[in-house]
């Protein structure tokens, strides 16, 4: 499983970006797929997490209220909606997966998850 991302770029404080996450030759319905990112100097985190069912979402406070992850089934991509972005959003952002358990406040496990390339995405004026 090999994770394609896009969408990234250079956005000013306040504004949005949806980023894109397709997998090639496979389904994704079939797993529950992660939004990550990681900051220079930073551990990975998670940002949030869909279902394989696409009836569960999680996010951490730090994102919640202003990222919306969701999931097309017949373009077969999963999406990440980010709103009110802030400086500190700044990072390469990634798709993981199978996220089943969903690593919220934890540092995630690199090597038990498929990842994609990443994204970048830099919030500044």
């Amino acid at each position: 499983l090999q994770f394609v991302e896009s969408g990234g770029g250079l956005v000013q404080p306040g504004g949005s970006l949806r980023l894109s996450c397709g997998a090639p030759g496979f389904n994704l319905d079939y797993y529950a797929v992660g939004w990550f990112r990681q900051a220079a100097g930073k551990e990975r985190e998670v940002v949030a997490c869909l279902s394989s069912g696409g009836d569960r979402t999680n996010y951490p406070d730090s994102v919640k209220g202003r990222f919306t992850i969701s999931r097309d089934s017949a373009k077969n991509i999963i999406y990440l909606q980010m709103n009110s972005l802030k400086p500190e959003d700044t990072a390469i952002y990634y798709c993981g997966a199978p996220v089943d358990m969903c690593p919220l406040n934890t540092v995630p496990d690199i090597e038990r998850y498929y990842w994609g390339q990443g994204t970048q995405v830099t919030v500044s004026s």
